[in-house]
């Protein structure tokens, strides 16, 4: 039995279902600006694409948490 997704990657599926783009493509959305600071990059997310704050919230999180442990 696979672990349960905890965390800001729990709101991923619901993100593609809803807004119709795989996280890779958000993940690339969010990468192209990498001089925005977390809350910029949610407000672009909430702005320029229309997502709600939890949504936008949960992917900047997970991508800058990603890219920060590379």
């Amino acid at each position: 039995m696979a672990d349960k997704v905890t965390g800001p990657a729990s709101y991923f599926p619901s993100i593609e279902k809803k807004y119709g783009r795989p996280i890779s493509e958000w993940q690339a959305v969010i990468r192209q600006h990498p001089a925005l600071k977390h809350m910029e990059l949610v407000n672009l997310l909430k702005t320029e694409h229309v997502m709600g704050h939890g949504h936008a919230n949960a992917l900047v999180a997970y991508t800058l948490a990603e890219d920060a442990a590379k």
